[in-house]
């Protein structure tokens, strides 16, 4: 979680991206659920790498963990070196059966973890693989190659940055092994380097192939997956039952947090509205609003509004972080 999420910007100038609200929770709160759900046995502890982040943030992601019966633990990452120094700032958790995951990415799958495996690395099908680190299998669905960005296309099967390891102090040593040895690529230490020679050590990763995945990278992203996720939560009640609909339409799925209040306005599908937002003379379709804003006289789309905003206006794709007044 140590990014700065520049993608994002302006909504990650006042909250980091994984604290990014998709359908009324935090994304890393929805991921570790997620993550949850796929292994059979309980999750006993979750260290959350950061950067800079303010203490009542560090409290939250505490209470994420212990909202699934685990413990919390918070590790800082000083300086960006890289994912493998990243992983590594959390050494004192990484024993045993572990799961590393990149908090800005959501996904949907309908497996169970193997925690027999020696390692399992998730994946899905994507069609430009020139973006994305790949990994090439065998006849036998072993992974035999980790390729970076390949220009010709090898494989379709994209790293979706949730990886699973059976024996977590030899993780914790081949990312010592990097740093130690001050191995490099492009500026920083690299967790592909640790796969790469634990493989040639005998390590047999396997894809855990998901259904969707999800990023959360930049603003038309975290929409897409705001309306993508609220549809998989659509037979849940996601209105809370302190909103205040005044002469308004709701197109379903809509959520609408505590205490929020429409005022002769039309709102959906795949809208998100934070507690203690209302929302008056608008329409409002495809968009996530956040906590404590005032809109008035708006007709978005494909929009995303931060929290203590006060906006009014016509305009659809629009974008606007925290404490923001615009009139339009």
């Amino acid at each position: 979680m140590a990014g700065r999420g520049s993608r994002l910007r302006p909504h990650t100038l006042t909250v980091p991206k994984p604290l990014i609200p998709i359908v009324g929770k935090p994304i890393v709160h929805r991921l570790v659920e997620d993550i949850a759900k796929v292994c059979e046995d309980q999750i006993d502890e979750i260290g959350f790498i950061i950067g800079e982040l303010p203490e009542s943030d560090q409290q939250q992601l505490i209470g994420i963990a212990e909202a699934i019966g685990a413990k919390g633990v918070i590790y800082t990452q000083d300086e960006a070196l890289g994912t493998a120094h990243a992983i590594l700032c959390a050494k004192e958790t990484i024993k045993g059966n572990v799961i590393v995951a990149f908090a800005d990415t959501l996904f949907s799958a309908n497996f169970k973890l193997d925690a027999n495996q020696d390692g399992i690395i998730w994946v899905q099908k994507v069609e430009n693989p020139s973006a994305f680190g790949v990994v090439k299998l065998d006849a036998n669905n072993i992974i035999t190659d980790f390729v970076e960005k390949p220009k010709e296309k090898i494989s379709d099967l994209a790293i979706i940055g949730i990886y699973y390891f059976k024996d977590g102090e030899f993780l914790k040593d081949e990312l010592q092994y990097l740093i130690d040895n001050k191995i490099i690529k492009g500026g920083e230490y690299q967790l592909t380097d640790a796969l790469e020679n634990m493989k040639l050590k005998g390590t047999q990763f396997v894809p855990g192939q998901v259904e969707d995945w999800l990023d959360c990278g930049n603003k038309d992203a975290v929409i897409n997956t705001n309306s993508t996720y609220i549809q998989y939560l659509k037979n849940e009640n996601l209105v809370a039952s302190s909103a205040e609909i005044n002469n308004s339409v709701i197109i379903e799925p809509v959520y609408l947090g505590e205490n929020v209040v429409l005022n002769n306005t039309v709102v959906g599908p795949n809208v998100s509205i934070g507690n203690n937002t209302s929302v008056t003379d608008s329409v409002i379709s495809e968009s996530l609003i956040q906590e404590d804003s005032n809109i008035s006289n708006a007709n978005i789309k494909n929009g995303m509004i931060g929290n203590h905003v006060e906006f009014k206006g016509k305009t659809q794709n629009v974008s606007v972080g925290d404490y923001n007044q615009i009139t339009l």
